[in-house]
């Protein structure tokens, strides 16, 4: 009589679409109550490995999927199965193909694949939320810019506490960020324009990408350090900011490199960067600081992982992609979108800088009442 074995493949955290697409092998989901968790986002996989009816012995690709899947025993050195890096923004994007590269790089060192699986929506908030939920077994990472552990938490009302639910791990890059106006504007530094914004009040606009985006704070912070008034105007993306701010329509916006040819070609004006360093792609621009309104804004992307995983783990994953993200190719990768490496942080550094920049972040919402859409 033709038998069945099932053999238990452990929550290894991957979506069946995931699985799909990253596996060959046939197998099958099945919905075992033994083996739910409270965690309602994770997956639980099984493979029902057939007999052969005469010989009783598993298939070659059964045995091969049992072999590849089930749980690590107890005590086996960390990894010892595929990796889910969850990215909670769309493919394509800068933070996405930093993670697909530094995932590549870091599947080789770990030796165990590291698969990227896109949760998008909410701002972000869904994936971080995926994350947060997911096992503290090291084979669930979140790769995320500050928008969702900075600013989020202030303008959402989530089903996590960034805080208390997810523990950084190591950055990966900063983005590229430059105070930028229309080529109109009778301004050709960050000084006369402030000194036009203050004899105008309330006759200049800026774009942003919508209420509580970067561009947005970021405003609100000059607004508070140069002491001008301005009127707000968002968009439902950054895209079209630019597009109004070359057709004249916006007078000014905190850009996050999509300007960069623009620059180049003198069709728009950078004035400054927000940042505690100068820019390498455009050196001789001053930081705000430097020219006389003190803002100061370094946005980063970073690897984080659920709260409780193991300290091990997380100091190791912090060593090899602090490595990774300084070699050649990842320079080169990040230059490409704008972007350029962190120097490696320690995850406590880490953490702590997370702290200290989302309470900054969470007053000046208080302060200017910010409100989403």
């Amino acid at each position: 009589m033709n038998r069945s074995v099932a053999v238990h493949a452990a929550r290894v955290g991957f979506s069946d679409g995931i699985l799909a697409r990253e596996t060959l092998l046939a197998r099958y989901t099945l919905n075992c109550g033994t083996c739910r968790t409270d965690r309602s986002s994770q997956h639980t996989l099984f493979m029902v490995a057939y007999m052969h009816p005469r010989t009783g012995c598993l298939s070659a690709a059964a045995l091969a999927f049992a072999l590849t899947f089930a749980p690590p025993a107890a005590g086996q050195a960390w990894p010892a199965k595929p990796i889910r890096m969850i990215v909670n923004a769309a493919a394509g994007g800068s933070t996405d193909v930093t993670a697909r590269s530094m995932g590549s790089k870091l599947s080789e060192t770990l030796g165990q694949p590291v698969v990227v699986d896109n949760r998008v929506g909410a701002g972000g908030n869904i994936g971080l939320e995926v994350a947060a939920k997911a096992a503290p077994d090291g084979y669930t990472l979140l790769h995320a810019s500050d928008a969702a552990i900075l600013i989020s938490p202030h303008l959402y009302k989530m089903n996590v506490d960034v805080g208390r639910d997810i523990d950084s791990v190591s950055p990966t890059a900063k983005a590229a960020l430059f105070f930028i106006v229309r080529p109109g504007l009778p301004v050709r530094t960050l000084a006369e324009f402030v000194a036009y914004a203050r004899a105008n009040p309330g006759k200049l606009n800026y774009g942003s990408a919508g209420h509580g985006t970067l561009q947005h704070i970021a405003t609100e912070m000059m607004i508070r350090a140069a002491n001008f008034k301005v009127v707000h105007v968002a968009y439902k993306g950054s895209q079209q900011v630019l597009v109004d701010l070359l057709g004249g329509q916006v007078d000014f916006t905190f850009d996050l490199g999509a300007a960069i040819p623009h620059i180049k070609s003198e069709k728009v004006r950078a004035l400054a960067v927000p940042g505690a360093t100068r820019s390498p792609i455009f050196p001789d621009i001053p930081t705000m600081t430097e020219a006389g309104t003190n803002v100061d804004i370094t946005w980063m992307s970073g690897v984080y992982a659920p709260a409780g995983t193991p300290r091990e783990t997380i100091a190791r994953l912090n060593r090899e992609i602090g490595r990774i993200m300084q070699t050649p190719e990842t320079r080169t990768l990040l230059v490409a979108m704008a972007a350029e490496p962190i120097p490696p942080m320690s995850p406590e550094a880490f953490a702590a800088r997370n702290r200290r920049e989302r309470e900054r972040f969470g007053a000046i919402v208080r302060e200017a009442n910010i409100k989403l859409n």
